[in-house]
């Protein structure tokens, strides 16, 4: 056999060993090494609607493998809630069958909201902001401690941090909620929500030196369920201060809509949205009506459309 035969086979049964090795996952000089799993578990956040007003999120854990995972306990670590937030586990875990996921609530601490009067940390957490899990697993007989990269794809931390900062910095200000019931029109077509504003007379113990005493309601929204009534628009621009004395501010409201879904769907129909700014912080202040209040929407939406 000449010497250019031999020297051919000798370079194909070199091939053949480096792609073995690489396929088996060996490092191999000069060749990039084949990826390795991450593990039995993937780690997402979520919001189910009906907690928006709760502010209990998901921790989403994804078995990615062909076996039951046990999950004893998950906790999220961010630094927009450094306090942390997990799920509280039972003792005998919860099982996350192969190729499924599970839910886990989480219900948030406090957010961290830097300096009073300022919207220091806006920038940084426009979007959705990194977030670690720390899971406690079991997979067959053995049982261990995994940190998972949680991804955020709805931005469910930076929201509820954005929206728990501007209800802290407005509660330094005044107590604005709902009043509990409901008055309807005669013709059952109409009806009057009551906003209650009480501004605070005295600074609440942990305000610091900064923080603003007035806000400004700039617009009311609409929800899913109400809207406003033509011609009886609802106030825009309330200038609101700590010490002045309460007010009260009738909405006249009407449904929004008169699908068959409406209210038998409804998750965030009773939940006012207030547009306001505290001087330092500017969004949205969601203010949800109490069991009753939210009761007595749901008979006059459903009354109201009887017709439709």
């Amino acid at each position: 056999m000449d010497g250019a035969v031999q020297a051919g086979r000798r370079r194909s049964a070199a091939a053949a060993v480096v792609l073995a090795a690489v396929a088996a996952g060996v490092t191999v000089q000069g060749c990039s090494p084949a990826p390795q799993a991450s593990g039995p578990l993937s780690a997402e956040l979520n919001q189910f609607r009906d907690n928006y007003a709760t502010q209990i999120i998901e921790i989403q854990l994804n078995n990615t493998t062909s076996a039951p995972v046990t999950v004893f306990s998950a906790e999220v670590s961010t630094s927009l809630f450094p306090a942390g937030t997990g799920w509280a586990n039972e003792p005998e875990g919860t099982e996350v069958p192969p190729g499924q996921t599970k839910s886990l609530p989480a219900t948030l601490p406090a957010p961290y909201c830097g300096n009073p009067g300022t919207n220091e940390e806006a920038g940084t957490y426009a979007g959705a902001a990194p977030a670690e899990i720390k899971v406690s697993v079991r997979v067959g007989s053995t049982t261990r401690e995994m940190h998972l990269r949680a991804a955020d794809p709805f931005g469910v931390l930076a929201r509820n941090h954005s929206e728990l900062c501007l209800a802290e910095e407005a509660g330094h200000i005044a107590r604005i909620d709902l009043a509990p019931e409901l008055e309807v029109a005669a013709d059952g077509r109409i009806a009057v929500v009551r906003l209650q504003v009480t501004p605070l007379q005295v600074t609440p113990r942990g305000a610091g030196a900064g923080t603003p005493r007035a806000l400004t309601i700039e617009s009311i929204e609409g929800t899913t369920l109400l809207a406003e009534v033509p011609g009886s628009p609802w106030p825009r621009g309330v200038r609101v201060a700590a010490g002045a004395g309460p007010e009260e501010f009738r909405l006249r409201i009407r449904p929004a809509r008169c699908d068959p879904h409406a209210v038998a769907e409804d998750k965030v129909g009773t939940l006012l949205p207030l547009r306001i700014d505290t001087g330092g912080r500017r969004g949205v202040l969601k203010v949800a009506a109490g069991s009753a209040l939210k009761g007595q929407i749901h008979e006059f939406v459903s009354a109201a459309c009887g017709g439709h």
